[in-house]
């Protein structure tokens, strides 16, 4: 049998989590955000005070904050480290449901140790708890079920032998990378079981690279070959893999222009000569041009959202084909791609020899200088009379005046994310963006976990003020821990993106900003008190110059400064690029004038749509 000893199942838990290691010699899970509860306080809180700083414990003030900046940590540590969050039962469980589909959906590693109802069934039903009428087995953590990548419910302490090690497994898994849950039934957390001492071992970590398959590399070398006009489209998976290097190296030996996704983009800098900008929906003049007459499609870790492919309606060659380099066959497969499964890094390089000295020259290099001094003037300070508020553009201008190749943009939903990929003008690494699910109320808490996992790095968080109303408690928490950033909120008194799109559509201004809403009185919230209220440094720009003179300052500072600015809802020049449609439906009966021209007009885009897997 060998030596055992004898621990509850929670302390057992927390012991294991703390030697895990990556290859660096750092924990893999780095440690755990909790808000304690029935279903964690007694078993897993006492554990985690027990094991100390071997498995540090962290408080936040929502469960779901707590996972975004887990979630943010992950991204920026590139998914070579991670962060746990545990919840108590019931509604703590269920705040995590969007973290772990955010999580879900950007394939990114995040350890979920829920509290979960007893085991044993003696109190049932106890504080909290969900009761299903036809299944006894059902408790709220099932709802973790569809965006968990593993999933598993701890009923005996014995459980954690098998479930700790599957779920990180999971969690360091490049193809198959993303939330893992543990369902942990509280009576089980307290319980005591004789572990053998080897569970304890230390164990490394590695993170695989597969090799493609050597036919599907030679079909992929053939039909690139052959191209005229290739174009390659950067993804997430290309920071993931830490393949920035060759991906440049990549499109300057070929000749291939680059352009780029939410989560690819800052994979090569802005100043990065074959960079051709921001892909799609919310792309720029010279990328989409490019992939409007490209002949070949090359995908490199992208899922090829519709975003990114304007719908499937932004590459108008008929004759145009898809090759698709990721990680995992699923994601390879789609557009009717050519598949090309391998890990980013190695399969470049094995494909670059494979082209041997093939150049594709067709595309214009002016065409991106001359998209790039368009974004200069986009957002370069107009010096607006007093009364006439700022656009995102030049907001965005301010603060790519006062960064440094140190300097990363952040943001995650509403209309800044659209601008900053077309406009922001990164350094490598300089740009992170949750644009995978879209988060709304990631931002403030995504930047604390930006900055935890890149302390070196100066973080300036985008948050527009309907972003910042839903999630905004973070703050207290990075005061309290002296984690610097920089907010800058843009409050334009709504949902001023979502109001845009609603227009577009042929809809009326309805319910999204404040003055469209059926309310007695407009809501005036001071942003500056609120913010200062939690401990941040909070101030209000008068003006562009006077928001530049104020993120000098906030560099500074060992705790958050939030910087409140009105801003214009309306479009301002250069926010649309050459941006490509969106398929967002029309409804096909009803409405005025409006709404039949906004019904035409989705018809004729919808023609261009490829259908394809």
């Amino acid at each position: 049998m060998g030596q055992t000893i004898r621990l509850t199942a929670a302390q057992a838990m927390v012991r294991w989590l703390s030697v895990q290691m990556t290859e660096g010699g750092e924990r893999f899970v780095e440690g755990i955000w909790a808000i304690f509860g029935h279903g964690n306080v007694a078993g897993l809180g006492e554990a985690l005070h027990g094991i100390g700083p071997a498995f540090p414990t962290w408080r936040g003030q929502n469960e779901q904050t707590m996972a975004h900046a887990a979630i943010a940590y992950a991204k920026a540590k590139k998914r070579t480290r991670a962060q746990a969050v545990t919840s108590s039962i019931g509604p703590g469980s269920t705040n995590l449901v969007t973290a772990a589909a955010l999580a879900h959906v950007n394939r990114l590693p995040l350890l979920i140790i829920a509290g979960d109802v007893f085991a044993n069934r003696r109190p049932d039903p106890v504080l909290q708890q969900v009761e299903d009428f036809d299944d006894g087995t059902v408790s709220a953590n099932d709802c973790l079920r569809p965006v968990s990548r593993y999933y598993d419910r701890i009923t005996r302490p014995e459980h954690i032998l098998t479930a700790l090690p599957r779920a990180l497994r999971v969690m360091t898994d490049p193809a198959n990378c993303g939330p893992a849950t543990l369902a942990f039934c509280q009576d089980v957390q307290a319980e005591a079981f004789d572990y053998p001492v080897a569970f304890f071992e230390p164990k490394v970590w590695h993170i695989r690279r597969p090799q493609p398959d050597a036919r599907e590399l030679a079909e992929v070398a053939e039909l690139i070959a052959s191209a005229k006009n290739p174009v390659i489209i950067a993804g997430g998976g290309v920071v993931y893999s830490q393949a920035e290097t060759e991906l440049g190296e990549f499109a300057t030996r070929h000749g291939i222009p680059v352009a780029e996704t939410q989560a690819g983009k800052s994979a090569l800098a802005q100043s990065h000569p074959m960079n051709f900008g921001a892909s799609g929906v919310d792309g720029a003049e010279s990328s989409n041009a490019v992939s409007v007459d490209a002949d070949v499609v090359i995908g490199v870790g992208t899922r090829f959202q519709d975003f990114t492919t304007g719908s499937r309606a932004l590459f108008k060659n008929p004759d145009v084909k898809f090759v698709s380099l990721n990680i995992h066959g699923y994601d390879a497969a789609k557009h009717g791609a050519t598949s090309l499964v391998g890990d980013a890094k190695v399969t470049l390089g094995l494909l670059s020899e494979a082209l041997g000295d093939y150049k594709a020259t067709a595309f214009d290099p002016a065409a991106r200088t001359a998209w790039l001094a368009k974004v200069d003037d986009h957002c370069r300070d107009r010096k607006r009379p007093k009364g006439e508020l700022p656009i995102d553009a030049e907001v965005i201008g301010a603060v790519q005046r006062t960064s440094s190749e140190a300097t990363v943009a952040m943001c995650a939903a509403g209309t800044m994310p659209g601008a900053l990929k077309l406009l922001w003008q990164p350094s490598q690494g300089g740009y992170h963006m949750e644009y995978g699910y879209s988060c709304m109320g990631y931002e403030v808490a995504g930047a604390m976990g930006i900055k935890l996992a890149t302390p070196e790095r100066d973080v300036v968080c985008f948050v527009g003020d309907g972003s910042y109303m839903m999630a905004n408690a973070e703050l207290a928490t990075a005061v309290m821990r002296r984690i610097p950033f920089t907010v800058v909120l843009t409050d334009n008194r709504g949902y001023g993106c979502i109001n845009r799109l609603q227009q577009v559509c042929g809809g009326a201004e309805f319910n999204n900003m404040y003055k469209d809403c059926n309310v007695e009185v407009q809501p005036e919230i001071d942003y500056v008190a609120h913010a200062g209220s939690m401990g941040a440094f909070a101030v209000k720009a008068a003006d562009i110059a006077d928001l530049e003179a104020k993120l000098v300052e906030a560099k500074t500072r060992d705790i958050p400064t939030v910087i409140v600015i009105d801003t214009d809802a309306r479009p301002g020049p250069g926010e649309n690029g050459g941006g490509a449609w969106w398929d967002v439906a029309v409804p096909q009966v009803g409405g005025p004038e409006r709404l039949e021209k906004a019904r035409d007009t989705y018809i004729e885009n919808a023609l261009n749509q490829r259908v394809l897997n």
